[in-house]
């Protein structure tokens, strides 16, 4: 665990200098490595390939291998991200609130960097830069480990915004990768509590258990996301089927996809059929309950399962229900609390839907697929959080941050 020790250490070092660096000098700093990305482009598509050549050789799904893949396209983007990120305002330094005591004593709280966060994730080699650019603008600095299958990438991401930073005021050793998957350098990582000041875990159920299980540095717990759709009875035809294509096809592989379709029966008297065929057309395969395959009996019949899974694939699990209750019923029931919809030209209903259901993020009539750091308008994300501690959904650079008080005083003393 060498490696792990050296690079925490590097991290915990740097932070303080980061935390006092101008937003001019951070600003710079993802500016140069925006710049980078685009001019190694060819170096980091290689090592992709190497990635995916070993996701195919080990006969992972299709889905999968468009979480790892990386294209052109997809690291302009993540070149774009830090540029969004120089756009936003530097939370750091922010006084939220202040006032004066009747004796006297100014009271400021102001924000400040969270101070070294250490982040375990799976795939999506575009969360390596995300994470880094957010930590960055946000006076933070990080240690980052990633998963076996998409190693090659990050190494390349990381020696690439290694040198965007050799031209800045950033010190290098503020954004590390620990290169050593294995299971025992992530678990002593969850205990570095003497390095780290916070932990992110972003994937599958089984790694963000494992992290709140038994992580000893305290965590900002990242949620799986099982979504629903609810088309009510008022719904528009048109927009519901154009919505569920979009939450379910637009890109399965995402925590946003919708998973769940829940559909009121009065819709589905006169819309249902539609709806499937639409899917249908798309390559989504449907699970359904018994009072769906009485309108189509050629549907795979759905078991408890159906409803627990996030499928990230083109797959999804179908229900009729009576009414709104029901509907909601069943999302308190299998839900995780990530994004749930509605689509409904009640407004009533809407409302009800929108103030009643649990999640980080409820929608009516709009895609769940919108959840997401860039879309919300905080240039990118370090996960969508579904616990209700610090932050909530997607967490961009105000999550990132804590506060401390300022007290100013003209001699008071305590009687």
């Amino acid at each position: 665990m060498s490696d792990l020790i050296d690079k925490a250490k590097k991290v915990k070092e740097a932070a303080p200098k980061l935390a006092f660096a101008t937003t001019d000098e951070k600003n710079q700093a993802l500016a140069l490595m925006a710049e980078q990305l685009i001019l190694e482009t060819p170096f980091i598509l290689e090592a992709n390939q190497q990635d995916l050549q070993t996701g195919r050789n080990n006969l992972i799904s299709e889905s999968m291998l468009d979480r790892l893949a990386l294209t052109p396209a997809r690291i302009q983007a993540m070149s774009a991200g830090l540029k969004e990120l120089i756009q936003l305002p530097d939370p750091i330094g922010d006084i939220l609130e202040r006032n004066q005591r009747p004796n006297g004593l100014i009271i400021e709280k102001v924000r400040v960097p969270l101070g070294v966060i250490g982040m375990i994730y799976e795939a999506r080699p575009n969360v390596t830069v995300d994470a880094a650019g957010l930590c960055l603008k946000a006076g933070n600095t990080v240690l980052l480990r990633g998963s076996s299958s998409a190693i090659h990438s990050n190494q390349a991401l990381i020696k690439v915004l290694h040198h965007g930073l050799e031209k800045s005021a950033i010190p290098m050793e503020a954004i590390q990768l620990l290169e050593d998957t294995s299971l025992k350098a992530a678990t002593c990582m969850q205990k570095l509590n003497q390095y780290l000041d916070v932990l992110i875990p972003r994937g599958g159920p089984v790694l963000i258990q494992s992290v709140v299980n038994h992580a000893t540095v305290p965590v900002i717990q990242t949620g799986v996301g099982n979504c629903h759709l609810y088309i009510d009875a008022s719904a528009d035809p048109s927009m519901a089927c154009a919505i569920s294509l979009n939450a379910k096809v637009q890109r399965p592989s995402v925590c946003n996809a919708a998973e769940t379709i829940l559909v009121h029966e009065e819709w589905a008297t006169s819309h249902l059929m539609e709806l499937i065929t639409t899917l249908r057309e798309h390559g989504v395969t449907i699970y359904a309950d018994e009072g769906t395959r009485q309108i189509d009996p050629n549907l795979y019949p759905a078991s408890e399962k159906d409803w627990q899974d996030e499928y990230l694939d083109m797959a999804v699990a179908l229900k009729v229900v009576p009414n709104l209750q029901t509907a909601m019923k069943h999302i308190h029931t299998y839900g995780t609390k990530h994004s749930e919809a509605i689509i409904t030209e009640n407004l009533e209903n809407a409302s009800t839907f929108l103030s009643q259901v649990d999640a980080a993020a409820v929608y009516h009539n709009a895609s769940t697929r919108f959840t997401d750091g860039t879309q919300f308008g905080y240039g990118a994300e370090m996960g969508i959080s579904t616990q209700k501690l610090h932050v909530r959904g997607p967490i961009g650079l105000a999550g990132l941050t804590s506060t401390k008080y300022i007290i100013h005083g003209t001699g008071q003393i305590r009687g």
